[in-house]
């Protein structure tokens, strides 16, 4: 993917998930682990604000490279920069397009997206008033949403070009299987992109719901 605008490359951007749990659970964990490792290969920021001081995060999480947290709020760390300010809400009637890439440099998120059903837990930051897009119909994980506006804004790839693999079901032993309630990137080996150690946790706890592990 390299139609990379000039604009973008010159332009350090930064992915925000604005923590509202008091909270944070290993599936979440290892999605926040993924975006970090992720963002910084593309030589973008990625910060996790609103963290609770009284929250211990895991030593694996907070000793990643290129993993920012922030106890202010993301209205507190960027508030110079409001007007550059995306936030990504699946209630929002307009889509995101490569030019959004240039025309904002922080992209927010409302953690957790992955609640299934979908809790809107980006409510709280849509009364702030900021700019938004969407990212399609169906509903993703945090890690996949981050994902999915790095391939759009930062390599230029339209939403709709993006492969995508709805629904897939994990195969959990040889008796069970799960159908996961999300929409994912597709790998070049035609999997759903996962972060590290996800498809282990889900084995691990499935006698448990999505809810349990969040």
């Amino acid at each position: 993917m390299d139609r990379q605008s000039s604009t973008t490359q010159n332009k350090r951007l930064a992915y925000v998930v604005e923590h509202l749990d008091p909270e944070l659970g290993p599936w979440s964990t290892l999605e926040y682990a993924c975006i970090a490792r992720e963002s910084k290969v593309a030589g973008a920021r990625f910060l996790l604000t609103s963290v609770p001081t009284s929250l211990e995060l895991p030593k694996e999480l907070a000793s990643l490279p290129g993993f920012e947290v922030e106890h202010s709020s993301v209205e507190e760390v960027f508030a110079d920069r409001t007007s550059k300010i995306c936030l990504l809400d699946p209630s929002a009637v307009v889509e995101l397009s490569p030019a959004d890439g240039d025309e904002f440099e922080i992209f927010l998120f409302g953690g957790i997206l992955g609640d299934d059903p979908p809790r809107d837990r980006t409510s709280e930051l849509r009364k702030k008033g900021y700019a938004c897009r969407r990212l399609g119909p169906k509903q993703m994980t945090t890690d996949t949403a981050v994902r999915v506006t790095r391939i759009v804004t930062h390599d230029k790839v339209p939403l709709d070009d993006i492969p995508y693999v709805d629904y897939p079901e994990l195969k959990l032993n040889e008796h069970e299987s799960t159908e996961m309630p999300f929409r994912y990137v597709k790998g070049e080996d035609g999997k759903p992109i996962m972060p590290e150690g996800m498809i282990d946790l889900i084995k691990q706890d499935s006698d448990k719901g999505l809810e349990d592990l969040l």
